[in-house]
């Protein structure tokens, strides 16, 4: 495994964040959030990001890999400020909005707290 560029536990699930993961969506964000956040996010204490995410890197989700296929312009800004990911399960090549990271098109697994998430090199 290379070297780990985020690191992330849920602390809390939002009543609404399971509708976008119905979608394929994981929202994340930091344990700072507005608390109109909170209710449709997957809220998680995080180690900070140590270095840019990029397309080729893994995200890790408890012991399940999954590839990054895109990193939006903005998703690294967002995840060092903020904690925030919009990780879409949709296996595009190319981010739809600013803010996205995309993986392949496969069921997400379950998320509970104490999920871990890693991405990695």
């Amino acid at each position: 495994m290379g070297k780990e560029r985020y690191r992330a536990k849920v602390i809390s699930i939002g009543e609404y964040a399971k509708d976008f993961i119905e979608c394929g969506i994981v929202v994340l964000f930091g344990k700072s959030a507005p608390d109109e956040l909170k209710e449709h996010a997957i809220i998680h204490e995080n180690n900070g990001l140590s270095e840019d995410v990029r397309k080729g890197d893994t995200v890790w989700i408890d012991d399940k890999p999954f590839p990054i296929l895109a990193v939006g312009k903005v998703a690294n800004t967002n995840l060092g400020n903020l904690g925030h990911l919009v990780l879409k399960f949709n296996g595009l090549n190319e981010p739809e909005m600013d803010g996205d990271v995309n993986v392949p098109e496969v069921p997400i697994p379950e998320i509970a707290v104490g999920t871990l998430f890693k991405i990695v090199e």
